[in-house]
This record gives structure tokens, C-alpha cells and sequence, in this order.
């Protein structure tokens, strides 16, 4: 799976939302069964910029639920890749916010299910969750591509 993500973000293999989006689908029906939105986890427009896409909108595209771009990423911080776990939840303070775009408003908010590439350790999941709780939405669930083993490093 690590070779995977890596193609979807680095070498811009753009064939690999679609299939990886129809697996977490599959295997993500009882996170998105009764959800109003999926909304991706925003990258800083700087980083979309150099990068040309946010890999976990390109997922979220392919889940069968409506996306919605409710959050922005007001602040750019360094990559969370290198950080150890007690790091990461500071590094992500005040990074997040409601994107104030009309096109998105703040659906229903009984349930919205962010999405993502990789969870390490959930910094960055919690961080938005926190984000869309304080705007009213009531159920916040996560669904990721991939998640980090901590037992195996």
C-alpha cells in the first residue's frame, strides 16, 4: 500500500483514485452508509499548488457520496512524515478551519465522514474532526486509503 500512495502523490499516477476509491468504498459501507458528505482533508494551497491535485479529494471523487470542500487549510506546516507523535498534534494547532465558500456550505450535520490518504497517528483527522464539530456537525467519521502500523515499525 505504501508504493500505492506513493504513486497517487509523488509520480501522479492518476489511474489510482478510481480503484482505490471503489476499495475504500467497499470496505469503508458502514462508515458511509447515512453520511450527508464526504469532505477531503484540505492541503494547503501551496502544497495543492506544487503538487497540482489533493490526493484525498481525487479518493473522496469515487465513494458515491457528494463531496464537499467544508474545510480549508489556513496554515502551512511542515510535513507530518517526520515528526514523532507528540509533535504532530502541536504542529497541527490552528491549521484548519471552515471554508467559508458558498459552494460549500455546511450540510445536514448529522454525519460527514473525512477523507484521507494515510492515517499515522490521527493528528490530522482529529484536527479537522475538532474543526467540523465546532461548525455543528454532530458525527464526524474517518475513512482512509491506508493506515500506519506502529507495531511493525
Amino acid at each position: 500500500m505504501k508504493e500505492i500512495v506513493h504513486a497517487l502523490k509523488y509520480d501522479r499516477r492518476h489511474t489510482i483514485p478510481k480503484r482505490l476509491g471503489r476499495l475504500m468504498r467497499e470496505r469503508g459501507e458502514e462508515l458511509l452508509r447515512d453520511a450527508r458528505v464526504v469532505v477531503p482533508v484540505p492541503l494547503h494551497p501551496r502544497r495543492e499548488f506544487e503538487r497540482g491535485f489533493n490526493q484525498a479529494e481525487l479518493l473522496a471523487n469515487h465513494l458515491g457520496v457528494p463531496v464537499a470542500r467544508l474545510l480549508r487549510r489556513v496554515r502551512h506546516t511542515p510535513s507530518q512524515i517526520d515528526l514523532p507523535k507528540d509533535q504532530r498534534r502541536d504542529n497541527l494547532n490552528g491549521a484548519f478551519a471552515i471554508n467559508p465558500d458558498p459552494r460549500s456550505p455546511i450540510p445536514d450535520p448529522r454525519i460527514v465522514v473525512l477523507v484521507d490518504d494515510v492515517a499515522t497517528t490521527g493528528s490530522t483527522l482529529e484536527a479537522c474532526a475538532q474543526v467540523l464539530r465546532s461548525a455543528g456537525v454532530k458525527e464526524v467519521r474517518a475513512l482512509t486509503a491506508a493506515r500506519v502500523d506502529r507495531a511493525r515499525q
